[in-house]
């Protein structure tokens, strides 16, 4: 048994599960929020979306005086957000670098994505990785790409070249296989061009809530008493698999040569843990997710729920995978399309940060215009 038993999130990290945030703004970073969370509430990375950013530019004036300057100096609406956002994220990975020092720069991460109309160009999104990579020029920084076909190709080059990679928008096990494919791939590439592995690291989110909301849709449709017994099983049963996956490629002998020459594994991270169905419990895809070398990124009332009454148990993952693949079976029978479940969640993914973005366009380029 681990200790810290009134101390939900700390057990969480005894359990090896690294504790982070999905969000970020201007004003939990000057008002010391991030701080006191790390502190208090074992906050050890970062992550940020597009809809993080839209949703934290209608708040308050902390970006104000920033917009006023930009304005003044007449950048495009494009270049603007770059500014934004890489300020932010600096300033987060500023707040986190003690972190990352001492966990050797496993934690103490903040992720900054690319441009999510850039998901289905893979040149493009190099390009704008290494745009990025270069102007937040912090060591914790991840850049992320999403899972699509076109970023896969994507993720290896940037790896290749030492940028390290938060790997978003993943849904399906075929999907994730790829990706951590696509990992292995970067490492041996990076290796031929004599970057050191020991400083490239990267995680693979694997996005869970999303996959209950769609498939419970499913199978209150199909509206047979075997379908409503299955709600609420798919996405934890799906994340689970993806472990079991991991174990079974981070195991492989073409990892082990990797991991001889310094290499640091590509951590599971689990997205979209916030839940969206009020009958399931609030910590739900946080306490039934515990196992080691994993991330749970959690929304912030995910957080305060988990520290509240998340009760930790230990790995909840290991010894599972029977039942999870017993599950997905399950909803195959009653006539779930999985594979159909994953390329439309992946396709909604990209479309609803693409809107976010175009949001946050629209929304820089009216106080751009405002202070000109």
């Amino acid at each position: 048994m681990t200790e810290h038993p009134d101390r939900p999130l700390r057990r969480l990290s005894d359990e090896g599960v690294a504790v982070w945030l999905d969000d970020i703004s201007r004003e939990r970073l000057r008002g010391g929020n991030l701080a006191e969370l790390i502190r208090e509430r074992d906050v050890v990375g970062v992550t940020s979306n597009p809809t993080i950013f839209e949703k934290a530019l209608k708040e308050g004036d902390a970006y104000d005086a920033q917009l006023h300057d930009l304005a003044i100096r007449g950048v495009s609406v494009d270049e603007a957000v770059r500014a934004i956002t890489a300020y932010d994220i600096r300033w987060a990975a500023d707040v986190l670098r003690p972190v990352y020092d001492a966990t050797g720069g496993v934690d103490g991460r903040v992720s900054l994505e690319v441009d999510p109309r850039l998901a289905r160009e893979t040149d493009r999104t190099v390009a704008e990785a290494r745009a990025l990579w270069w102007l937040v020029d912090r060591p914790n920084l991840f850049i992320k790409i999403p899972a699509t076909a076109e970023g896969l190709p994507a993720i290896t080059r940037a790896l290749a070249e030492g940028i390290s990679v938060n790997v978003t928008l993943i849904f399906s096990l075929e999907r994730y296989r790829e990706v951590m494919d696509a990992f292995l791939s970067g490492l041996e590439q990076a290796r031929a061009n004599g970057h050191d592995l020991a400083g490239i690291h990267s995680v693979a989110s694997f996005f869970v809530s999303r996959v209950d909301a769609e498939i419970d849709k499913r199978l209150d449709a199909i509206g047979t008493d075997r379908a409503r017994e299955l709600r609420g099983r798919a996405a934890i049963a799906n994340a689970r698999l993806a472990y079991a996956a991991y174990e079974e490629v981070f195991g492989s002998q073409r990892w082990k040569a990797l991991e001889a020459d310094g290499a640091r594994p590509q951590r599971p991270l689990w997205a979209s843990t916030g839940v969206k169905d009020p009958a399931y419990s609030d910590t739900r895809y946080v306490t039934e997710l515990v196992a080691p070398n994993t991330v749970n990124t959690m929304p912030e009332a995910t957080l305060e729920a988990t520290a509240d009454h998340g009760e930790v148990t230990g790995d909840t993952v290991r010894g599972t995978y029977a039942r999870a693949r017993a599950d997905l079976d399950a909803l195959a029978e009653v006539g779930v399309d999985y594979d159909d479940v994953v390329r439309l969640l992946e396709d909604e993914g990209v479309q609803k940060f693409e809107k976010s973005w175009e949001g946050l366009l629209g929304g820089v380029s009216q106080q751009l215009d405002a202070n000109a």
